[in-house]
């Protein structure tokens, strides 16, 4: 074959290669942008070290209030805090009193601290997840007690650990991991006060949370100190959500590190939440942390 056959027949070779190239590109479907989640939750996180003055019932429901009305269709939710690990990290508080009996790693309030919230929260229609923090308290022996003792409240749908303070002497900064016997195991104790109710899991490494136990639990993530909005965006809706897809997921958001950030934001819940909720395919909640609560809502 001389050069200009050859010139010609390589023309010719490229021309069909690039027909079927046009032809693939004009029949392939379009790609489908990812359908935004819907934020079923939006509320804030309560307890007792968070926020000084410790807010009224009323400041609570109207800091709620302020939450669903950034996000069309939520319902109003609380991440109530009733057990605070003590500062030797191997104790748990109960803020309510105890039923006269010893529980190891386990303190009792003289008084209780929640029943005038959320019977209030009952008359409103809030959604109340009641969360420990355990430490080395037997988780089933807190779920019998926090349950065993709130469950006449219509507004109480499940039951929350932050896996962070999950026997943390042992492991510290970050907690005992959760596994997939464990997290059944909880979760049947849960439902068996109500087979409605819902338990959460709270941490900010997937690592930490069941492998492949999922049921209708609902993961939290309180991961913080980022960069930006856009690096935060970036780790909840590529890491977390995809995770535990079609799981129901939570954003607990508000931390003080990322303050220099969205404290410059307009109406920092709103912006951040629906910049989370855009990469997000699942249903998911929207909670702002009681530390910083007054600086983004007037609640007194």
């Amino acid at each position: 074959m001389n050069r200009k056959s050859l010139v010609l027949s390589l023309s010719w070779i490229t021309l069909v290669i690039l027909g079927f190239i046009v032809q693939a590109t004009l029949c392939s479907p379009p790609q489908e942008a990812v359908k935004p989640g819907k934020v079923v939750w939006a509320g804030v996180r309560s307890s007792q070290y968070g926020i000084k003055p410790f807010p009224s019932p009323e400041g609570w429901l109207k800091a709620m209030g302020a939450m669903t009305g950034y996000f069309e269709g939520s319902s109003p939710c609380a991440v109530w805090i009733v057990g605070q690990m003590s500062k030797e990290r191997r104790d748990m508080h109960l803020f309510f009193p105890g039923d006269g009996k010893q529980y190891p790693h386990i303190e009792f309030n003289a008084v209780d601290n929640h029943e005038e919230y959320l019977t209030a929260f009952d008359k409103a229609g809030i959604k109340v997840f009641l969360q420990v923090e355990p430490a080395d308290a037997d988780m089933e022996t807190l779920i019998d007690l926090v349950l065993g003792r709130y469950k006449h409240h219509p507004c109480v749908i499940g039951f929350g650990v932050d896996v962070e303070w999950n026997k943390v002497a042992d492991k510290p900064g970050t907690g005992t991991e959760v596994d997939d016997a464990t997290a059944q195991r909880w979760e049947a104790r849960v439902k068996s006060y109500n087979p409605k109710y819902r338990m959460f899991l709270k941490h900010w490494d997937i690592e930490w949370m069941p492998k492949t136990y999922r049921s209708d639990i609902v993961f939290v993530d309180d991961s913080q100190i980022f960069k930006s909005l856009d690096e935060m965006v970036n780790e909840f809706t590529t890491g977390w959500a995809p995770a535990f897809y079609p799981n129901t997921v939570v954003y607990q958001i508000g931390y003080g590190p990322d303050k220099p950030w969205w404290s410059v934001l307009p109406t920092p819940p709103k912006t951040i939440g629906d910049a989370i909720r855009k990469g997000v395919k699942q249903d998911m909640g929207i909670i702002w942390v009681d530390f910083s609560l007054r600086d983004v809502i007037p609640i007194d």
